[in-house]
Parts: structure tokens; sequence; C-alpha cells
């Protein structure tokens, strides 16, 4: 796992909703969380919702993006017209980016989907881990609670607790 305290690395990608370039540096002095889903992973099907209702519940209050880094030759589902198609059925209130280069997944060293990072206001990393402990055919209900715990430290200028656990799903699907 990337380092507590980590600069967040810099990134420009079109939104594939609204056609516009988003850049980290649109959240200057802002707490910022970048989170690496896709369309058709399991784990990130399984927490969409979810992801939705962060945008709804913080958008307001810090910088989200999603960003897809997968291979869209191989995953034509994680492209951006699909992207896009999903972000408005889900209806992410965030950007929902695309690396076609997968160059932004690999400064963040992102390894799979779902798999979040949270910067402070000053682009410090403060949490990379889990959305919450359920899982696809878990019991367990999808309520965000690490991950919301760990916004809500930050909100407050508190660091999240250096006790995380590391995000489970889908491996990034690397070019060849």
């Amino acid at each position: 796992m990337v380092a507590l305290g980590t600069m967040c690395p810099d990134f420009s990608l079109p939104d594939t909703v609204s056609g516009r370039t988003v850049a980290s540096s649109h959240y200057t002095g802002k707490p910022l969380l970048v989170m690496f889903i896709c369309n058709h992973c399991p784990f990130v099907v399984h927490v969409a919702d979810e992801l939705a209702r962060l945008g709804r519940d913080y958008g307001h209050r810090l910088g989200i993006v999603a960003i897809c880094s997968n291979d869209e030759a191989t995953h034509p589902a994680d492209g951006p017209g699909p992207m896009a198609e999903e972000a408005k059925r889900r209806g992410y209130s965030f950007p929902y980016l695309h690396d076609a280069t997968q160059d932004v997944a690999r400064a963040f060293d992102a390894a799979c989907t779902p798999d979040f990072f949270l910067y402070d206001g000053s682009h410090r990393l403060a949490y990379r881990g889990q959305l919450d402990d359920s899982r696809p055919g878990s019991p367990e209900p999808v309520t965000g609670r690490d991950l919301r715990t760990a916004i809500d430290a930050v909100l407050a200028g508190s660091a999240p607790t250096a006790q995380q656990r590391p995000s489970i799903g889908c491996n990034i699907k690397w070019r060849a």
C-alpha cells in the first residue's frame, strides 16, 4: 500500500460525461477522494449505489473523482461511451474519468477496482483502503463505513486511523 502522507500524483483526464478535462489542480486546497472503478467488476457493481451516495453526501465538501484505467480493447464495457452511460444511470455526481494510457493508475499505484485514495486539503494521502467489509455474496451490508469514517476525520481536520484494510476487487486490466 502507498505510504500515508504521500503527495497526490498530478493528473489531467477527460470526463466521459461532460467531455471536459479534469485535473488534480482543480481541487487545490480541498480534500480529494480518488476512486479507481470500472463498469464490469462485480466488486464495483456491488458498491456502485454507495459510491453515488458518497458523491451526494460529500461532493459539496471535498473533491471526488472516479477513474477507469482498464484496457478498453480487452474490456470494451470500460470504454468512454459505456462509462458515461453508467455514470448517468447510477447518478454519479462526480466526474468519471478515462485513463486511456493507464499512466494515472500507475502513478497512484492503483491495483484493483475499486481502489480508494483519500487526500487531505494539502493533498497528502490520508487513507488508502477499503470502502467497508461488504463483499459480493456476503451478508454484510454496503455502508461505506471505513471510507466514510476516514472522510469525516479528514473533514474534521484530523487524521484517519493508520490501521487501514486494503481494497479488495478485480485487478486493473493492464494493457499487454
